[in-house]
């Protein structure tokens, strides 16, 4: 009887110990899931990827564009204006540019990314 209360208590301690540890494990990597990962992964490159355009899309119109004239123009070559979870937009503004990535999913909370002439994402709200 001695050792069955023993298996017991050993097997509880080593689930609580399991217990613990997963449970940091998901707090320490901000509790996002895999797919919101992927797409805010995603929604920084295309960023980036906008970004690149607009510089290519100054340097042979002289000004900065929005996201329609960019894919228009062939400066562009993704043709989507959003990912998963997220929308673009593109606001010109004389010598400058801000392309956001706003969160559009209402069921899981995300963050939104900007880029600029600088080449620097930043989180938005």
């Amino acid at each position: 009887m001695r050792s069955i209360v023993g298996l017991v208590i050993t097997l509880l301690i080593i689930f609580g110990s399991y217990k613990i540890f997963f449970s940091q494990m998901q707090s320490a990597s901000g509790g996002a899931a895999p797919a919101q990962s992927i797409s805010s992964t995603g929604a920084k490159n295309d960023l980036i990827a906008i970004a690149q355009a607009e510089r290519l899309y100054q340097a042979e119109h002289g000004s900065y564009a929005t996201l329609d004239q960019l894919s228009s123009a062939g400066s562009m070559s993704m043709s989507k204006s959003g990912r998963e979870g997220y929308t673009y937009s593109v606001t010109p503004s004389g010598n400058s540019f801000r392309a956001e990535a706003r969160c559009s999913n209402a069921s899981a909370p995300c963050s939104g990314y900007s880029i600029d002439e600088t080449m620097e994402i930043h989180s938005i709200q």
